[in-house]
């Protein structure tokens, strides 16, 4: 029997090749799609699945926004809180500081050296992270401040085949021994190359300072449900030994410090969902992207849903070529099990092939969805074909039964006769298909529209500043701080630099801010002024800065070595620091800063953008190196201006300055403003890129789908056509009578997507501050793009069926 099924398959495939083609490919389409976001969501759901220690391990975070306004969360805490907890909570039993972030640096070996990512930590660490040793172990591995621990690939690149062991590594001024050699299981929240001891020394001269917030924690619980005890200890143990403190220097009750400046927020996040649900990226991996994750899950699963539509809608125009098919089969004494079983096969079969087809799909666009995402995926894994087992039979149960039902249904009268009529009740199902389609359709033009619209405006928009031509070049500025005089030695170094690249022809101006144009600054400070507490943006800068950058003023001067004042009380704020000051003027105006300094207002510019559009302009206080001397230490950026006729040629030039003179260990790195403010929002470029490319998929899968129907439609009714061609009907009289329920349903699927297109795309802008507002205009050009297509594609349909229609052939029954 199931041989017999094979072949009448084999043979309405070579029978049906056009439909067959699109059947397949529409669905494979939809399943290649979910096959992404089934990758990308495995990966992102697998980090630090192989850690044993993954539900005891919880990272402290701290909302320190009534201290420090500008931080907001962050998960950094004091060396002597730990010390605290341990004393005031049986259920912590252990704890770890570590840098939240690594640090890239060279590793030196003879006279190799590499780029390596560096962990800082406790001796403990590996306890938190567990990785695999293959030489050395995790209790010994950094058992004092001369020691390192380096992944199984640095060792390889530095030692190559030697044994690592016991060789002595230079790390900036540090001489480390190599006592042990690890390997990362899987995906991991930490992930260095190396990790040091060298954090005691830091912890030690951080001790008892409630204020010293500079180092990541974290704990062992040994019951998850201690958490919200922990939160308690830590929120109790900053009120009495950070706030009380506080509100006595201000000469305030307690009450009316917490009123005025609220209390300092804990989180205990446990590390099981530190990837996809933390509110900060607490871990040198960083945060998934939960939102891109949702969007490309929930947008897969329509499109598949999409095809699936399309699947029974052609499978069903397709059952009514094999009517008398079926009728004979059932008077040779074929039951409808029979029948529907046999379909079943045979969809099973087109799904299978759908699949097949999709993973070479995937295969071979894998590599760009891994650019796309910055990612490694492979399609490998027990867990995925699992998956993929489970995805075959949801398909099949629904995409091949309703199909196999449908045929079995038909009465074997009347498909003997030519009749294939089928009842309200299928008709029904098909139309409502059919709105879906549209609906779907909708949403993803719609929604593109929009989207491209808000990633045009952004990267359009008025930045406040002129970045043509302007090179932004890594500068390392390594300094010891133990080193007396080191701050002074910074800015000699620097200018000495300034002025060998002035000497590159072809650069026009050269300058440094200890900000960038990406990421901000680092270093914030509240003043007081008129009794309004402002949080401002520091923003060292060196003379002709601002001006080299085309940055605006919008009153008084810029800074300038004309004024020795310049370099030691004046200063520039931007106008949303003036906004907050509530000046109109605020030329002249004087305010305390920090250690008792007087600063004095020379001159106000106009805003301009140091983050992406997803955040405001801060408040910003701009000062001259000299004039607040450890801002040097926050320069890492040097801005040069070049010719365009030169730019490959300063280039060249500036790498082999520094790779000669500037800094011979560290690699050239450099890369145009424009292009790094690009990368701000290029995640939201991304989901661009993404809905404009379903988009397409999705119409291309609607337009399969609608000529199904049409097909299967116009079929129905061509002894109607036939009648009325009889009659004298015209052929445009015709084409309205055939395609007006088209427009009908196109209507209503276009109504049913308005308020979810509406709703989400509103969701979606609220991640950018400045954002466009949605009219009317997307929804105007989505609904003038659907229809056009409907009526094109059911048109051609119809135009084909009525023009040449064969009157006798129809109307030969009655």
């Amino acid at each position: 029997m199931v041989k017999n099924w094979l072949h009448i398959f084999i043979y309405n495939i070579k029978h049906n090749k056009l439909f067959t083609f699109l059947n397949v490919l529409g669905l494979s389409v939809g399943v290649a799609g979910l096959i992404f976001s089934i990758l990308y969501w495995n990966d992102e759901h697998s980090y630090n699945k192989w850690n044993p220690e993954r539900n005891h391990v919880f990272q402290i975070i701290n909302d320190l926004r009534p201290i420090e306004p500008s931080l907001g969360y962050w998960n950094t805490n004091t060396a002597t809180l730990a010390e605290y907890l341990e004393e005031n909570l049986p259920s912590l039993t252990d704890y770890c500081y570590s840098d939240d972030m690594y640090t890239d640096d060279i590793l030196k070996y003879g006279s190799k050296k590499e780029m390596a990512n560096i962990t800082d930590a406790q001796s403990n660490f590996f306890s938190f992270f567990p990785f695999t040793f293959s030489k050395g172990t995790p209790e010994s591995a950094l058992a004092n401040r001369n020691c390192i621990a380096i992944s199984e690939n640095l060792a390889k690149r530095l030692f190559g085949d030697k044994d690592p062991m016991n060789k002595q590594l230079i790390y900036g001024e540090h001489q480390l021994t190599v006592t042990g050699v690890y390997h990362i299981p899987g995906k991991s929240s930490y992930a260095p190359d190396a990790v040091t001891n060298l954090i005691e020394e830091f912890l030690n001269k951080g001790e008892n300072a409630w204020g010293n917030f500079n180092f990541n924690l974290l704990v062992k619980l040994t019951d998850a449900s201690e958490a919200a005890n922990l939160k308690k200890a830590i929120e109790a143990a900053y009120l009495e030994h950070r706030i009380k403190p506080d509100a006595k220097e201000q000469g305030i009750t307690v009450e009316q410090y917490l009123e005025e400046q609220g209390v300092i927020k804990v989180l205990v996040e446990p590390l099981v969902t530190a990837r996809l649900e933390s509110v900060t990226d607490g871990y040198p991996e960083g945060r998934g992207n939960i939102q891109m994750l949702l969007i490309m899950m929930g947008l897969s699963i329509l499109i598949l849903v999409l095809a699936i539509i399309n699947y029974v809608n052609l499978a069903t125009a397709n059952a009514l070529k094999r009517a008398k098919e079926v009728g004979v089969r059932k008077v040779v004494g074929a039951t409808k099990g029979e029948i529907v079983l046999q379909f079943i096969f045979e969809s099973a079969l087109m799904i299978f092939l759908s699949i097949l087809l999709a993973l070479v799909i995937a295969e071979v666009v894998l590599p760009l969805y891994n650019q796309f995402l910055n990612k490694e995926l492979v399609i490998v894994g027990s867990q995925f074909y699992l998956q993929l087992l489970a995805l075959f039979i949801i398909l099949v149960a629904v995409a091949g039964v309703f199909p196999a039902l449908y045929v079995a249904n038909f009465k074997t009268i009347k498909v003997l006769k030519g009749n294939y009529t089928r009842n309200d009740n299928g008709i029904i199902v098909r139309n409502s298909m059919l709105v879906l389609q549209f609906a779907i359709a909708a949403f993803f033009i719609v929604g593109s529209y929009i989207v491209y619209s808000q990633i045009k405006y952004v990267s359009t928009m008025d930045l406040g500043y002129n970045s043509d031509q302007v090179v932004q070049v890594y500068y390392r500025n390594p300094y010891n701080w133990r080193e007396e005089g080191y701050r002074e030695q910074l800015l000699s170094k620097y200018l000495a630099v300034k002025q060998q690249i002035k000497g590159i022809e072809g650069v026009k101006e050269v300058g440094a801010g200890s900000f960038s144009f990406d990421h901000g600054s680092n270093s914030s400070s509240s003043y007081e002024y008129k009794n309004e507490s402002i949080q401002a943006s520091n923003m060292g800068i060196d003379f002709g800065m601002l001006e080299m950058m085309g940055v605006k003023l919008k009153e008084g001067r810029f800074l300038s070595a004309e004024f020795a004042l310049d370099t030691v009380s004046n200063i520039l704020i931007n106008e949303t620091a003036a906004r907050l000051m509530k000046e109109d003027h605020p030329l002249g105006k004087e305010f305390p800063w920090r250690n008792n300094k007087n600063l004095k207002v020379v001159g106000v510019v106009k805003d301009f953008h140091v983050n992406g559009p997803q955040e405001e302009i801060p408040p910003m206080l701009f000062f001259h190196f000299k004039t607040v001397e450890w801002m040097i230490q926050n320069t890492h950026h040097i801005y040069v201006k070049v010719e365009t006729s030169k730019t490959a040629e300063v280039i060249n030039k500036l790498e082999k300055l520094w790779t000669t003179k500037v800094d011979v260990d560290f690699p050239f790195d450099y890369d145009f403003v424009d292009k790094r403010f690009a990368r701000t929002y290029e995640q939201y470029t991304n989901q661009k890129n993404l809905f404009l490319l379903l988009n397409i998929t999705v119409v291309i899968i609607a337009l399969f789908g609608l000529y199904a129907l049409a097909s299967y439609s116009i079929e129905r009714r061509m002894k109607e056509i036939a009648i009325r061609k009889t009659l004298g009907a015209e052929t445009k009289g015709l084409l309205l009578v055939l395609t007006k329920q088209y427009i009908v349903f196109g209507v209503i699927g276009f109504l049913l997507a308005l308020f979810p297109a509406y709703y989400f795309l509103t969701l979606w802008l609220e991640n950018f501050v400045y954002r466009i507002d949605i009219s009317y205009q997307p929804f105007l050009v989505g609904f003038i793009c659907l229809m056009s297509l409907t009526l094109a594609v059911v048109l051609l349909k119809a135009y084909k069926a009525t023009s040449n229609v064969d009157i006798l052939k129809y109307l030969k029954y009655e």
